[in-house]
């Protein structure tokens, strides 16, 4: 190497170093507090295993996610049901739930293949059951608003507007 092109990459290292400095003192300043997790559930222990249990046996990860975890295969653009609770309550819940149609309930954009499954057929309990897990399933006040607005994104296609 001559002279001059040691002299260039020396500069460039010492320019590297004094960037990522700068930056690091920049980011131990930053006061601003994590808020957290913003989902949580108020279901008892017992509540949430029996629902588990129906979450995986009517396959409801394969389009929907919950606690941030979604199916790697999943291609349906399905709500999250993180927050679920605080959008709706479980008589709605139920309600839709019991449907014979989901879709005069909630209006779906999908093609008929990728819609909400009715799930009146599947026995009372059951429904009752995931109901009242699925309105558990709550967000932090901080976070509400980008709940809905996720939320009504995916189910119309719009842009939100509170």
């Amino acid at each position: 190497m001559r002279k001059g092109e040691k002299g260039i990459l020396v500069g460039i290292g010492v320019f590297a170093v004094v960037v990522m400095v700068a930056k690091g003192l920049m980011i131990s300043q930053d006061k601003e507090e994590d808020p957290g997790i913003p989902f949580y559930t108020t279901a008892s222990h017992e509540l949430a295993r029996k629902a588990s249990v129906l979450y995986r046996k009517y396959n409801c990860r394969d389009c929907h996610s919950l606690w941030g975890i979604r199916n790697i295969m999943q291609a349906v653009p399905a709500p999250s049901l993180d927050g679920m609770g605080s959008l709706r309550d479980e008589k709605w819940l139920y309600s839709y739930l019991s449907a014979k149609n989901p879709q005069e309930i909630i209006p779906s954009r999908l093609k008929p293949r990728f819609r909400m499954p009715s799930f009146a057929d599947i026995p009372e309990a059951d429904r009752r059951l995931l109901a009242s897990y699925l309105s558990s399933l709550k967000v932090k006040d901080w976070y509400l608003e980008e709940t809905k607005k996720s939320a009504y994104e995916k189910l119309t296609g719009k842009d939100y507007k509170p």
